[in-house]
């Protein structure tokens, strides 16, 4: 299941030493729409969590979020990869390699 978290929670979130995938989205993006039944379907195999861009805009200006649907795949904390626009199920896993 994926979770939507805010500001408060993100630290903890994304500190993991496993990789944790973090959807920045917004409730107007069609591609976010559309990729969000295939985050759900990965958050049965990794944690995944959603950051909305219009509720939590200091997130998003920490990471530079420009372009949305975007996927950051965090490890202890620290980026490890990131994938811009609407993708596959394997593209999004494929970050995790």
């Amino acid at each position: 299941m994926v979770k939507q978290i805010s500001q408060k929670e993100f630290n903890e979130a994304i500190s993991s030493s496993e990789p944790v995938l973090v959807d920045f989205f917004a409730s107007w993006c069609g591609p976010c729409r559309m990729l969000a039944p295939i985050m759900e379907e990965i958050s049965n195999d990794i944690t995944v969590f959603k950051v909305n861009i219009d509720e939590e805009d200091n997130i998003a200006r920490q990471f530079n979020i420009m372009s949305i649907p975007c996927v950051i795949c965090f490890k202890n904390g620290k980026e490890i990869a990131r994938s811009i626009g609407f993708k596959s199920k394997q593209e999004i896993l494929n970050i995790l390699k």
